[in-house]
This record gives C-alpha cells, sequence and structure tokens, in this order.
C-alpha cells in the first residue's frame, strides 16, 4: 500500500509546496539580497507546531540554491544541538572545515574557523532556536557577514525573552514570517498530495482524509502521523484500502507515537521535569522544581526550567492547570514514556 514511505514522513519536503505560497514569497524576497552578493536580514518564522514553518524555509533554500548553487545551507535543531560549541561546528560542518575538530576544541577556535570561510556564503537555519541554551551562539553568527540565519520559533515574545541586551539588539530589526494553523481544507489537499506521492491510488476517499484533517486540528504534522499510522495498520491487517475503522484506530496511535518520538528526543534536564510531572500525575510548580533538583547534580535556573515547561505544552506534552500561584503542571497522555509496540 506504502509505495514510497518518504513522502509519508513529516520531516520529508516536497517539490512543490501546497498552500503557503504567501510565507513562500515573503521568505523568498528576504533572502534574495544572496542572489546580487549582499547579505540578507536575518528571517524569524513564527507559529505552533505543526504548521509548516521547518518545511518551507527547507524548501525556499532549496528554491534559492538552484538559483545561486554556492550558496551552502546549514539546518540545525537546536532540540539536539543546543549549546554553543555543537551550533558553531554545524555549521563549520557545512562549509566542509570540521576536519581535525574535537570536543576540546576551544569555542574560540570554531569561530576563527568560521571567519576564514568567508569565501562563499552560508545560510543557517536554526529550528527550535529557542532551544539554544547558550545564545551567545547567535551572537557569534550575526558577526560573519557571509552568514544569514533563518531562525524559527514558536512565539517571538518567549524567544526574544530568552536573549540577553546584546543578542536582542542586534536581532531585533529582523523580518518576521508569521505561520497560522491550517485550515481543514489547506490540510485535506496537503494529505491529498502526500497519499498521491506516497500510496497506491485510490486506497483513501476524500472523506477519510477530511476526517484525518478535522483530527489533527490544523496541526500537519498529526495529519501526516495519522495517514502513515492508517496505511500501515491496513497493510499489517491484510486490507487493499483503508477503511474508516482503520482511520479512527489510527488518530490516537499516530498521536501517541508523535509524544513518544517528542519525549525521546527533550534533553536529560527537560527529561527529567516531564518524568516528574508524570509520577506526580498533577503537581504545582514549587514542588515540581524541588523534586527536580533532587534528581539532578547541576540544577538549571528557575528561569530555564520555565522555558522548558513552556516548549512541552507547545507540543502537547503537558499542559498547566490553572493560573500563576494555583498553577499546577500535568501530562496530556500518562505512560507516553513507556516502550509499546503494539
Amino acid at each position: 500500500m506504502i509505495v514510497d514511505g518518504r513522502v509519508l514522513r513529516e520531516d520529508f519536503v516536497p517539490s512543490e509546496v501546497v498552500h503557503r505560497h504567501d510565507e513562500v514569497t515573503h521568505l523568498s524576497e528576504t533572502l534574495e539580497p544572496l542572489l546580487y552578493g549582499d547579505r540578507p536580514e536575518t528571517a524569524f518564522l513564527f507559529g505552533p507546531t505543526g504548521v509548516g514553518k521547518t518545511c518551507i524555509a527547507r524548501y525556499t533554500l532549496e528554491q534559492l540554491r538552484e538559483q545561486r548553487p554556492d550558496v551552502r545551507t546549514a539546518y540545525i535543531n537546536c532540540w539536539q544541538e543546543y549549546t554553543r560549541f555543537r551550533v558553531l561546528y554545524r555549521v563549520l560542518e557545512a562549509t566542509g572545515r570540521e576536519i581535525d575538530v574535537h570536543r576540546s576544541t576551544p569555542k574560540d577556535e570554531l569561530f576563527q574557523r568560521l571567519v576564514r570561510t568567508d569565501d562563499q556564503p552560508v545560510v543557517v537555519i536554526l529550528d527550535e532556536v529557542d532551544q539554544l541554551e547558550e545564545t551567545e551562539a547567535l551572537y557569534d553568527l550575526h558577526r560573519l557577514h557571509h552568514v544569514s540565519l533563518v531562525l524559527i520559533a514558536n512565539r517571538e515574545e518567549e524567544l526574544f525573552a530568552q536573549f540577553d541586551d546584546r543578542v536582542r539588539s542586534r536581532l531585533r530589526a529582523g523580518t518576521r514570517v508569521q505561520f497560522d494553523r491550517y485550515g481543514t481544507g489547506e490540510l485535506v489537499a496537503i494529505l491529498a498530495e502526500r497519499a498521491s506521492q506516497g500510496l497506491e491510488p485510490e486506497v483513501v476517499t476524500d472523506s477519510q482524509l477530511r476526517a484525518i484533517a478535522d483530527a489533527a486540528a490544523g496541526d500537519a504534522r498529526v495529519g501526516i502521523g495519522v495517514l502513515r499510522s492508517a496505511a500501515r495498520r491496513a497493510t499489517r491487517q491484510g486490507l487493499e484500502s483503508i477503511t474508516d475503522e482503520v482511520v479512527t484506530a489510527a488518530i490516537p496511535d499516530a498521536r501517541t507515537a508523535i509524544r513518544r518520538k517528542t519525549v525521546e528526543g527533550l534533553i536529560e534536564h527537560q527529561r527529567v521535569l516531564y518524568d516528574v510531572i508524570d509520577d506526580a500525575d498533577e503537581i504545582e510548580p514549587g514542588d515540581l522544581y524541588e523534586e527536580y533538583e533532587r534528581r539532578v547534580d547541576d540544577p538549571k535556573t528557575t528561569r530555564t526550567l520555565r522555558n522548558y515547561l513552556t516548549k512541552m505544552i507547545h507540543y502537547d506534552l503537558i499542559e498547566a492547570v490553572g493560573q500563576k500561584r494555583g498553577r499546577t503542571y500535568r501530562v496530556l497522555e500518562s505512560g507516553v514514556r513507556e516502550d509499546d509496540s503494539s
């Protein structure tokens, strides 16, 4: 039933985008100075999870490189690469100058190596940039006149609240591209395109795609995950097409799989916070911080922990109940962290 599994992955970049043409145009116009040897403004892509920010950034850069192939690109997911060293190393890697760099290499040496890569322009996409624990990396990259930045985050106010004055003053003037939730019709069109490329013909109906889009509530990541889960489930059952019952069963399966993958990707201190909340069922911030500090050797600041919690809320891992002093946290689906192969 599945003829091309790559198309059913959330990180697949299509050759043509369905919808988001205004956003592509806005980002393309921002990066256009690169075609004439100039440095563009920093581009910010803001919006909730699953609205195509990463896909559009990567798609637009691929289109740009067709016009100027010598532009080098570095895609960095700051969820995994969250330190100054890792960010600088990944950019250096994109230039092919990372040879003989070791974990003990001083970060300032990495920066100096990047200074010497100014023979060709580099565009750096920093996805989940609000996950950076050392925002000095942004200051470093902004100082390099041959490096252009595309920064992806959920909300502008939360991102800039993490910056020190030095970084904030340099990045404040960048261009903003705002992404809103997909409408149901838009998500149906995206899913139909993925189905036409990734599945055998006529194995899923328009009404089933609409049911998937309704369940995804504007989140393409969830919608694509449900479609993939439904196709796999139908294949395991030996069916020739996806049934309504399969779609119904695939919806919670896909959500659980996405949450489990996100939990597995949490960095150490985020995972401790998540586990404390999961163990407690529901917990107040003071008790949460106290138990977190008991479990780790080198606890982060309260401000950093609040940023972690906000990020986990954006990714539907936890929810905050109540306001300020009466607030508590709880996981949205208990048991996600356990291995479940069913």
